[in-house]
């Protein structure tokens, strides 16, 4: 059985159940239909549309999720499922979340952690996180403040009370 598609396809398997998703920026990106279920918008509209005869024919919308963030998510839940079909260990699933993770820019962390939000996929939201708190883990408030995008509403002489109220969260903190 041949695959003919000309829309994005992140498959390399024919015979599995196709769903077409479609980003906030109007791409349409065809994946298999169990990856799609990891997502929880397609999950829910696909459960709502469950009379159409042909899944292939739905298209699901994602409109909080860019088409370049899907490019990066689909390949990832791809393998991730496969990794977790398998009887793995625990260490090789995180070398891959780690080799995942390991070049993002501070920006993409943003994005795609706002996409696995948005899409449920607490696995990766949680692998995110991590990172995330491992980035700001010994920086300091202002640092902090600035890579989660945190605008700062205590005035000056607030912050000094807290300063001087808790000085041990001031220390052996590592240079921004």
């Amino acid at each position: 059985m041949a695959s003919s598609s000309s829309s994005s396809s992140c498959s390399s398997s024919s015979s599995e159940k196709k769903i077409t998703l479609k980003s906030s920026d109007g791409e349409e990106l065809n994946v298999e239909k169990n990856v799609a279920l990891e997502f929880e918008p397609a999950k829910g509209f696909l459960e709502d549309n469950s009379e159409e005869a042909d899944d292939e024919a739905i298209v699901v919308p994602l409109p909080n999720v860019s088409a370049a963030v899907l490019s990066e998510l689909i390949p990832y839940v791809k393998q991730r499922l496969e990794l977790s079909a398998k009887p793995v260990q625990k260490k090789l699933i995180k070398a891959f979340d780690d080799q995942f993770t390991r070049h993002l820019s501070d920006d993409k962390l943003g994005e795609l952690i706002l996409a696995a939000n948005y899409l449920g996929v607490k696995y990766l939201l949680d692998v995110l996180c991590d990172v995330t708190a491992d980035r700001i883990k010994n920086k300091s408030v202002e640092y902090a403040r600035e890579f989660l995008g945190i605008q700062n509403d205590f005035t000056p002489e607030e912050e000094a009370e807290l300063r001087a109220q808790c000085p041990w969260a001031f220390e052996g903190i590592d240079q921004d």
